[in-house]
């Protein structure tokens, strides 16, 4: 199993970092027209680090809390790619934010059979904020660091941007985030996310929301293929190196949510539809299940 790790690792390791940044990515959705209070917010919730910051923005009340989550994924894609081998993966995160805008994170990926199973460790921090007297354009900035443990070094740092808009009602919208990641290499990704939100059922204690969305991933990747090339009127198959910027997957995901006080779950799919480079043949499309839970602590509260 390692060698499949190692030959993945070594040609496509930013797609690993892609797929974590869409199952952390940031995202958003409708709130109705007033939070009266922390109870409330959390009721707004969907799951996604970027809903708490919008909702809590447009909130206007002091806020200090953290929120922790996990993610399990039923099958492994890279960019909608098959890694070699059936395997689900587990991605934990704890998250810190304050009514300044200042947001804090931890948290890392678990693959069920790649060796060393926990493939890295990401810290990051952030700014949030909005634009506009109706906040409906949002951004976000922030650094990352990469830790990993079988000491890749391509991409040990990342330096990104998200900026979203909404409609009035937050039942429509998109976000572009774009990441610039280096360390002894570097590459430059870019993920927009769209999506449509409708509230199913919603009581005082609770909500329950279906939430299609899709995602197009680009990015660019330094792609090795052999060649026959002639050398002194001789044949020889060397490998050419050389660096692509180009759509890599779309990805639909069709999640239902249930949110209750400071709880949140989370059952969906998700279809890949990767796009093939000059160096791979057609590939197929690809889905997986996704369950996630969260529960957010309020640090305010005596």
């Amino acid at each position: 199993m390692t060698h499949i790790y190692q030959r993945f690792k070594n040609t496509f390791k930013v797609f690993g970092l892609l797929l974590f940044s869409i199952a952390t990515s940031f995202c958003s959705y409708g709130q109705e027209e007033k939070v009266d209070d922390l109870d409330g917010l959390i009721d707004e919730l969907f799951f996604r680090d970027q809903q708490f910051l919008e909702e809590l923005i447009e909130s206007n009340f002091s806020y200090n809390f953290l929120y922790t989550s996990v993610s399990y994924n039923s099958n492994t894609y890279f960019s909608g790619r098959d890694s070699g081998t059936d395997q689900f993966n587990v991605i934990p995160q704890v998250s810190y934010y304050h009514s300044s805008g200042f947001n804090a994170s931890v948290s890392g990926i678990y693959y069920q059979n790649f060796d060393p199973s926990w493939d890295f460790t990401s810290l990051s921090v952030g700014y949030f904020n909005s634009i506009g007297k109706k906040k409906s354009i949002l951004y976000n900035v922030g650094y990352s660091k990469y830790f990993y443990t079988d000491n890749f070094d391509d991409f040990t740092n990342s330096v990104d941007l998200s900026v979203g808009i909404r409609n009035n009602k937050r039942s429509l919208g998109s976000t572009i985030s774009a990441s610039y990641l280096f360390g002894t290499d570097n590459s430059f990704q870019i993920v927009s996310n769209s999506f449509v939100n409708f509230t199913l059922k919603r009581t005082s204690n609770f909500a329950v929301r279906f939430r299609p969305s899709i995602h197009f991933i680009i990015a660019k990747q330094t792609l090795s293929v052999q060649k026959n090339i002639v050398i002194n009127g001789r044949k020889v198959l060397q490998t050419v190196s050389y660096d692509i910027f180009d759509l890599l997957n779309t990805q639909l995901n069709f999640p239902i949510s249930l949110t209750s006080k400071a709880w949140d779950f989370e059952v969906g799919y998700n279809l890949n539809l990767p796009k093939a480079t000059s160096a791979e043949s057609d590939l197929p499309i690809t889905g997986f299940f996704n369950l996630s839970v969260g529960y957010m602590f309020d640090l305010n509260k005596k």
